[in-house]
């Protein structure tokens, strides 16, 4: 296999918690030829991985998603250390604020936009350069069902999900006169600290019936692990995807990304 080069950001502190480290193993485990560039704030969470891959294999940017020099950071180690970078996985997000538009306050919008939107632009802009130069350079975005769905007390977290979305099908239209693909996948409902979040931190700030549903869904053991999604985005950046979904948004289990 060639030699392939990813970048994905992470939002952790913990190991293999989340869909984004549950992402980097899959990748790490597909090939021995797969080397992976992760952008985190704390490099405690990978050093599990680290020592069971070899730093020769993972390449750590320290810094903070949302300023445009980690991005860029981010691209120059991936080149320095492996030559070559293939795709970028746009995991990082956030769901505070939650509550109603009522009581928003912009600025807390703002700081939400600046990881789940504009640091995907970031890392979007200062990739091009080398995706265009890959034999298929990808861009994969980490999306929610709340970018199509109304979500009590979300209209901050939605609406930067339906940004995205649209940010991507305008790369991937703009992008394949250069042979970059790009497309954004829901990972569906996921075990992860932001359901955690939602159950103690958030819920007091949505409607008693829409709290009720995540609720339900942790009681009745139907969230989905990790792995679930992150085989999906690990596939997609493994194999690709037909032209025809090029561009669109899907959920991890619709049958086209199969």
């Amino acid at each position: 296999m060639i030699s392939t080069s990813y970048i994905l950001p992470l939002l952790t502190s913990s190991f293999l918690t989340g869909i984004g480290l549950s992402i980097a193993e899959i990748l790490l485990n597909s090939s021995p030829d797969t080397r992976l560039i992760a952008i985190v704030r704390n490099s405690s969470s990978l050093e599990p991985l680290i020592k069971r891959f070899g730093p020769g294999r993972i390449g750590v940017c320290l810094g903070d998603v949302t300023e445009a020099e980690t991005s860029q950071n981010a691209v120059k180690l991936a080149i320095s250390s492996f030559g070559q970078l293939d795709t970028i996985i746009a995991n990082a997000g956030v769901l505070d604020p939650v509550g109603p538009i009522s009581e928003a306050v912009v600025e807390n919008w703002k700081s939400l936009y600046d990881v789940n939107f504009f640091s995907v632009v970031d890392l979007v802009v200062a990739a091009l350069p080398e995706l265009r130069k890959a034999a298929s350079g990808k861009v994969i975005a980490v999306s929610s069902g709340a970018s199509t769905k109304s979500y009590d007390g979300w209209a901050a977290y939605g609406s930067s999900k339906a940004a995205l979305n649209h940010f991507i099908q305008s790369v991937a239209e703009e992008e394949a006169e250069h042979g970059v693909n790009a497309i954004s996948v829901a990972p569906g409902v996921v075990n992860t600290s932001m359901q955690e979040d939602i159950r103690e931190k958030f819920g007091s700030n949505m409607k008693p019936e829409a709290l009720q549903r995540f609720l339900d869904l942790h009681k009745n053991g139907d969230l989905l692990e990790p792995e679930v999604p992150a085989k999906v985005y690990a596939d997609l950046a493994i194999n690709g995807w037909n032209s025809k979904i090029n561009g669109g948004y899907w959920r991890y289990n619709d049958e086209v990304l199969n």
